[in-house]
């Protein structure tokens, strides 16, 4: 066995351990191609740690940004290693980062798809809080079913996790039970996969009442397949004296701790799904005075971390929390906004997407996404400066697909213009040439998204003129909140109102109808 060093964009330095095969190269037919591909490779990748980030400072669309300092107002420490052992004392605990490797197995894509992937990851964990030591990438045509890795690589993984200290490991893929336990028993330390590390980072980042029941759902549903102890724990029936001494009256078939774990949890589930419909009836109800008005709804979705809720703050002045992590913002925000011509609409600041969301998820934030599916437009936010837009762009449409928002009218919007490239913006305009380009950071290309928003929320489409008393303001003022407002004229009688409204609308206005407008007069 022989090593060869190559450099590789984001990471430190590359060992790659070959055994009697090598790498291809970058140029080389991926495993997409009708070429053999070697199944034996491990690919150990040393990661560069982050240096400790930096608040940024609030811009002034952003506002006073109490939640970001709230946040940040306590850190962990880097450099420490989790204690294996178990500290009764509080006093000597100590808040402390978890030292991970990752793991990741390369089954379909090129190497750039391999490396993006694993930056994705290091930076998932990170968010999580942990401190990344290394990465390691296993060419395999298909995961191992019973280690992910398969045998002979997992004790190369263990040596790993032992000559760096590590305490965790985290795979890139959703484990299987068995493989979650599988891989636990041969290295020794705590083994977790992409799902549990996304509900880790959706349980820190929660603030609302239904947020936290949403993502105490998704991971109650995805524990239930894997609950897992030490021993013979889960297995131990209660009846006789291991009902905590029960005896005479105690002994029976009894009932396993895991059986009666699983049943808790079951239980919990119930109850949780009983809130949530509850909550639900509750954005229902808003949802529907929205439609009964027929005000227009725009949801701003995107890939995580792609700067959504700096746009909503940019275009409303809502005070969202910003900050530059992944998954910042869980819980949707709506706000009102209103076009030049004063039709009122909202804007609402969804949860981001990311590549392979856990499906637990997408079930448990099944009502915050339906504000996706129900709007009549979608603001699709793009980082212009992520080295993989376009992978960001496929897995955003895969998940409006999946909860039934494919087919909603959507408006790209390239963010980031102040920190991409020239030939990166070129290259997404030319691809997406409806696009509009800006940044929420310094101001760019608002104007030009205010005015493409306005003239692709839906209009109203019956023609009214009207003579409306001066006592009936209301409906004038409906007229300029809901409407479209092309002429008024004030007379003796009343204003005479030339306007395009909603039905509804209309048939409110129907008994001031009048035929007879001077099509001279403008503005009022």
């Amino acid at each position: 066995m022989h090593t060869r060093r190559t450099r590789c964009p984001g990471l430190a330095s590359r060992e790659i351990l070959e055994s009697n095969m090598s790498l291809p190269r970058p140029d080389a037919p991926t495993l997409d191609d009708d070429v053999a591909q070697p199944d034996d490779e491990l690919v150990v990748e040393t990661v560069r740690r982050a240096r400790a980030p930096q608040p940024a400072e609030p811009s002034g669309t952003d506002g006073e940004q109490l939640d970001l300092a709230d946040r940040q107002s306590l850190r962990r420490i880097g450099g420490m290693s989790t204690e294996l052992t178990d500290i009764t004392e509080v006093e000597y605990r100590q808040l402390q980062l978890e030292r991970v490797v990752l793991v990741s197995v390369w089954t379909t894509g090129s190497q750039v798809d391999v490396e993006n992937s694993m930056a994705e990851l290091r930076l998932l964990a990170e968010t999580a809080g942990s401190d990344v030591l290394e990465g390691l990438v296993q060419r395999r045509a298909i995961p191992d079913p019973a280690t992910y890795i398969g045998s002979g690589k997992v004790a190369e993984l263990r040596d790993v996790v032992v000559a760096t200290g590590a305490d965790t490991v985290i795979c890139d893929g959703e484990l299987s039970p068995a493989q979650l336990r599988n891989l636990e028993d041969k290295v020794k330390v705590k083994v977790i996969d992409r799902t549990a590390l996304i509900l880790d980072i959706f349980a820190q980042h929660a603030k609302s009442a239904e947020g936290k029941a949403q993502v105490e759902l998704a991971q109650l549903n995805y524990l239930k397949q894997r609950l897992r102890g030490w021993g013979g724990n889960l297995s131990r029936q209660a009846g006789g004296r291991a009902a905590g001494g029960a005896g005479i009256g105690g002994r029976g078939p009894g009932e396993t701790k895991l059986e009666t774990d699983r049943r808790r949890i079951n239980s919990r589930i119930a109850r949780l799904r009983s809130a949530l419909r509850d909550m639900d009836g509750t954005r229902e109800t808003k949802r529907a005075e929205r439609r009964r008005h027929q005000v227009p709804s725009v949801a701003i979705v995107g890939y995580t971390n792609a700067g959504k809720s700096s746009l909503l703050n940019r275009l409303t002045g809502a005070g969202v929390l910003v900050e530059d992590a992944l998954f910042a913002t869980l819980d949707p925000t709506t706000r009102r906004s209103a076009t030049v011509d004063g039709r009122v609409f909202t804007l609402t600041d969804t949860v981001g997407f990311v590549r392979h969301l856990p499906h637990d998820l997408v079930e448990a934030f099944a009502s915050t996404l339906e504000e996706s599916a129900q709007a009549d437009l979608l603001l699709h936010v793009v980082d212009g400066s992520d080295p993989d837009p376009e992978g960001q762009i496929r897995a955003v449409h895969d998940v409006l697909s999946e909860i039934g928002a494919g087919e909603v009218s959507e408006l790209i919007v390239i963010n980031k213009a102040d920190l991409a490239t020239p030939e990166a913006i070129a290259t997404l305009r030319s691809r997406h040439r409806d696009a509009i380009v800006v940044s929420a950071r310094t101001g760019e290309g608002f104007d030009d998204l205010r005015r493409t928003i306005e003239g692709r929320l839906p209009r109203p489409e019956i023609e009214v003129h009207v003579l409306i008393p001066y006592e009936r303001g209301d409906l004038l003022d409906r007229v300029h909140q809901a409407g479209e407002l092309l002429t008024t004229e004030h007379t003796g009688e009343g204003t005479l109102v030339v306007a395009r409204v909603n039905g509804d609308l209309a048939g409110e206005l129907a008994p001031f109808e009048r035929r007879t407008v001077d099509p001279t007069v403008r503005g009022g």
